[in-house]
């Protein structure tokens, strides 16, 4: 980085005497000469209207006032101003005081130059460093140094003075502590308490110490600036590097100045520190800095190094290329031109934009146009690959540039105008080989760093748009009810005013920059990243983004796509095709991934708010994940009759599926109409099956299809269904064990057991039926069926009479609907065994009445024609009556079995229900024993109260009345302690209150 950012201008030219030092005052320049002068020079302009320094009317320069840029001319000479020639000066402009070290330190009052105060003590002091902020002077002599403070204006107070190793030949302060370089060597010394700490060695050079604006350092070692803190610790690994060692340094920011031997190095305060200009000038003994400039002394003239103004040096950086340095250079504009330092600012980083886009540095490039804020579009441009909206606002290169330019640049002079505008090359904008370019704008950092501009970008641009929409919606509220107050307005006008905030530029920025930005992942591969991006709000073009992922089969994000866009139908379909294609086997890798339980988690949150959405594509994983399937409807609260209407007209084959599921998650899961609805449905499943196997001559009763078994466990376990609808629908030759379920759920026990026996001949299932009910009465303690076991028992007994008995009520239980229960109360004619079984059918309990039957007599002895009852189920009886003595009735088993049982059979049934009833027996004799003897301890205990005595004599009370009982009638309380009057007690028992302060008292 080379270019001119000071001009060299000659100020004084042949001074008398030889310039040892000097200082500027406003717009003139003090100089002390080797003859112990000084004399003073000022702008050759303005000789003539402005005054000299001394004389009583002369006027204080305006602070303001610079050196200017053309030749001076002594205005005044002071000889003997010093005894000897000045080593340094300074004017401090705060305090209006011209600060000199010759013989000794002086101050002199600007602007008459009248002698305020000489430092006697400072005699041979050689440097000193003065804080204009705290008015403290620091002096270096021999090797001492001596710290003094400016008391009341006009006198100095010595406040410290430490020694040296060595004579001080550079110092400076630092806050609170003085850097002082002595010999060879740089020392921190702390001006309260004396301490001092060794900061490293200077090398060959003299040692130099350089105050900083910020209060840091630098600190010379031969050619090279090292910057140390107020305390003498490095700050960082840079070091300025100067190509000699210099004399002296004058910090002008933002430039650092080296007096060299045979030229000025002007270098850069930002790191690296590069190379600035070099003004060349031989033999410079004197450099120090002013207002606005530095100014040199050679021989016995006077140089001024002017800065060139900052806009020119901005536009010198920026034809050279170096971006950065003319950024930084912006940040010295005058604070009160900010629009114009934005305008350059701006235009500077589109600049450096281009040129690291240019030479492949994507990242750093849409930094500098995130930095520029410039329109979205305008980086846009640079991508072709990028499809934006068609219908939206796109700003071109060129008329952004024109626009920049024009209204960034027409405030600067017509010149820099000119420059600025000849660094504009068309070359940023079009290229000779459009295929290399195309390929370079296509790679993927490029794409990539844009990706990642767009996500910078992204926060302000949506902000803004939703900032839009919300003054959207308060504006359309506002009009609804200023129309909904104001009727008599017409609805044109509302209309038009309703129309005002259809264009928004936010929400088309927003769009575009979206849009953008899903490109820029997908094109890079970032498809999970675009997942997440589509998950939140977001403003993507639908169509383009559409177009897009369906060219890149990237259908994970289309999903997400449609889903943010409300377009579940479009989203749903989708997803099913892929979840077919992936169970097909056939399909492309991308659709591999993609399972059932998709749809399920895609239709959750939808639940609320589109239940019919949910049921029609529910279905279609029904049957793959029915588990899942109904949690989806059980977690959306989706009415289970809503549900079954539906799959009953559009998926009638997954009903029961459903259903099933539904019940066996809960068995309060469906109502009584869905449980009704499900037996019939595996009803009708079970007699299309029976009807097959029928006309294939196949049928067996003992067969048991999947659907069968389901249908038996649910008329057994179900508790709410229409048992005579099933009954009508049942066949009359078949589903026998069906039908005895539903019989015994109408407590038609006879006719359901003549079926276990009979029909499908299975005992062991009549007599679970029998345990069934038998612990059915047990809980229900209204209902007792413990004659349950006597009616089976009479059915084996009485095989002839129950088949006929139950041919004879079969059909008309079939056609009675409401009068099932009451079927048995009409007496068939018969036999005595006929009459039992209906006295036992159309009795509640189901208890057999003693008195019905003779005591003398067996029932099976009373058939008139036991040739034709058919050889009687003996064995099953007695197998019976062992298995479950302990809950038949004895007595009455034993009237039911024919005289010609042998005692023996019915040993296993007599001995345990024999010896249950002896110990019965005994049991009760002993709590009768217990009893009566509980009873003559009560009467005895009776006794005992009886026997007590009650003594009354003379000194006997009463003890409500407190007067003697005398001969009077008298009462005594239960405790047998407390006496009273008859009628005192009679009195007390009318008065609640004294009944119970009585009581209370006595007990």
């Amino acid at each position: 980085m080379v270019h001119s950012a000071y001009d060299l201008v000659e100020l004084v030219k042949g001074c008398n005497a030889k310039i040892e030092s000097f200082a500027s005052y406003g717009s003139k320049i003090l100089v002390g000469c080797s003859d112990g002068s000084l004399r003073i020079y000022a702008p050759a302009s303005s000789l003539s209207t402005t005054s000299v320094l001394s004389g009583g009317d002369e006027a204080t320069p305006p602070l303001d006032s610079d050196i200017r840029r053309e030749p001076y001319a002594q205005e005044r000479a002071m000889p003997g101003f010093w005894k000897r020639a000045p080593v340094a000066m300074e004017v401090c402009r705060s305090r209006e005081l011209l600060l000199s070290l010759s013989e000794w330190i002086a101050f002199h009052r600007l602007p008459n130059l009248e002698t305020v105060v000489a430092i006697a003590k400072t005699k041979g002091a050689n440097v000193y460093s003065w804080d204009d902020r705290r008015g403290f002077l620091c002096v270096g002599r021999q090797k001492k140094v001596g710290i003094y403070r400016l008391d009341g204006g006009r006198e100095f107070v010595e406040v410290k003075e430490f020694g040296v190793p060595d004579q001080v030949k550079s110092m400076a302060w630092c806050g609170e502590n003085i850097c002082l370089g002595t010999g060879k060597e740089y020392i921190i010394l702390n001006s309260t308490t004396g301490a001092s700490s060794k900061v490293f060695s200077s090398g060959r050079s003299p040692p130099l110490v350089v105050p900083l604006p910020s209060g840091e350092l630098i600190l010379g070692k031969d050619y090279v600036g090292v910057f140390v803190d107020q305390n003498g610790k490095l700050l960082h690994d840079d070091k300025i590097c100067w190509s000699e060692a210099p004399a002296s340094i004058i910090i002008h920011k933002p430039y650092g100045l080296a007096r060299l031997p045979r030229h000025v190095e002007i270098r850069s305060l930002r790191a690296p520190y590069p190379l600035v200009q070099t003004v060349v000038v031989r033999d410079i003994h004197l450099l120090q800095q002013c207002n606005n400039c530095v100014i040199a002394a050679v021989g016995s003239s006077i140089f001024g190094l002017l800065p060139v103004p900052v806009g020119a040096q901005i536009v010198q950086l920026t034809a050279s290329g170096d971006f950065e340095e003319a950024l930084a250079l912006c940040k010295l504009l005058p604070p009160e031109d900010s629009s114009l330092r934005a305008a350059k600012e701006a235009s500077i980083h589109i600049r450096y934009g281009h040129y690291l886009f240019d030479n492949g540095s994507y990242e750093e490039s849409m930094e500098q146009f995130l930095a520029s804020q410039v329109d979205l579009t305008y980086v846009l441009y640079l991508y072709p690959s990028i499809i934006l909206p068609k219908d939206l606002t796109i700003v071109e290169q060129e008329k952004f540039h024109e626009l920049t330019d024009a209204s960034y640049l027409s405030r600067v002079s017509s010149d820099i105008s000119d420059d600025m505008e000849s660094v504009l090359p068309s070359q940023l904008y079009e290229s000779d080989d459009k295929s290399s370019v195309e390929d370079k704008k296509m790679s993927y950092n490029a794409i990539m760093a844009l990706a990642k501009y767009l996500q910078k970008k992204r926060y302000s641009v949506i902000e803004r748009a939703t900032a839009e929409v919300t003054e959207e919606v308060v504006s359309d509220a506002v009009q609804d009810s200023i129309a909904s107050s104001e009727p008599y307005r017409s609805k044109s006008s509302n209309k038009k005013r309703g129309q005002a905030h259809i264009s928004s530029v936010g929400r088309e920025m927003a769009t575009i920059l979206d849009t953008a930005l899903i490109q820029a992942l997908l094109l890079t591969g970032q498809s999970l990243g675009a997942l997440e991006f589509l998950k939140g709000p977001n403003y993507c073009d639908l169509k383009i983004c559409e177009e897009l992922l369906k060219e890149r089969n990237d259908y994970g994000v289309l999903l997400e796509l449609y889903k943010c866009n409300e377009m579940h139908h479009e989203a749903l379909k989708l997803l099913h095709k892929l979840v077919e294609e992936s169970n097909s086997g056939i399909t492309s890798s991308e659709s591999q991934n993609f399972k059932p339980s998709m749809i399920i988690d895609y239709l959750k949150p939808l639940c609320r708010t589109d239940s019919m959405l949910v049921l029609e594509y529910s279905t279609l994983v029904l049957e793959k994940c029915p588990t899942e399937t109904i949690e989806l409807f059980l977690s959306g609260n989706i009415p289970a009759d809503l549900v079954n209407s539906y799959l009953k007209q559009h998926a009638p084959n997954l009903q029961s599926t459903y259903l099933e599921l539904m019940l066996s998650m809960s068995e309060n899961g469906i109502n009584t109409k869905l449980q009704s609805e499900l037996v019939q449905i595996y009803l009708s499943e079970v007699i299309d099956w029976y009807k097959d196997l029928k006309e294939q001559h196949k049928w067996d009763e003992k067969i048991y299809s999947s659907t069968r078994k389901k249908l038996l466990s649910a008329l057994d376990s179900l508790p709410s269904y229409n048992t005579e609808t099933l009954l009508k629908r049942l066949p009359s030759d078949a589903l026998y064990e069906e039908r005895a379920i539903l019989l015994g759920k109408i407590n038609q026990h006879q006719l359901a057991l003549s079926l276990y026996i009979h029909k499908l001949h299975l005992p062991e299932l009549a007599l679970t039926y029998c345990d069934h009910v038998y612990d059915s009465g047990l809980q229900q303690p209204s209902k007792s069926y413990s004659n349950i076991y006597l009616t089976l028992l009479q059915i084996y007994l009485n095989p002839q009479n129950s088949t006929k008995e139950f041919e004879q009520k079969f059909n008309p239980v079939l056609m009675q609907n409401s009068s099932l229960q009451k079927i048995s109360t009409a007496k068939p004619k018969g036999s005595r065994v006929a009459k039992k079984i209906a006295a036992i059918e159309g009795a509640e309990d189901m208890r057999i009445n003693t008195s019905s039957t003779d005591s003398g007599r067996s029932d099976v002895d009373g058939e008139e024609a036991s040739e034709e009852s058919g050889p009687i189920m003996l064995s099953e009886a007695l197998e019976l009556l062992r298995q479950r003595w302990d809950k038949i009735n004895g007595s009455q088993a034993i009237k039911l079995l024919p005289r010609d049982t042998k005692l023996q059979n019915l040993r296993s049934f007599l001995e345990p229900l024999l010896r249950k009833s002896s110990e019965g027996s005994r049991n009760c004799c002993v709590v009768k024993s217990l009893r009566y003897s509980e009873n003559l301890q009560v009467k005895e205990e009776l006794y005992k109260h009886r026997r007590k005595m009650v003594k009354i004599d003379g000194d006997s009370t009463c003890a409500l009345c407190h007067k003697r009982i005398g001969t009077s009638v008298f009462a005594v309380y239960p405790n047998g302690k407390t006496i009273v009057h008859f009628v005192c007690f009679r009195d007390s028992q009318t008065i609640k209150a004294v009944r119970g302060t009585g009581t209370a008292r006595f007990k």
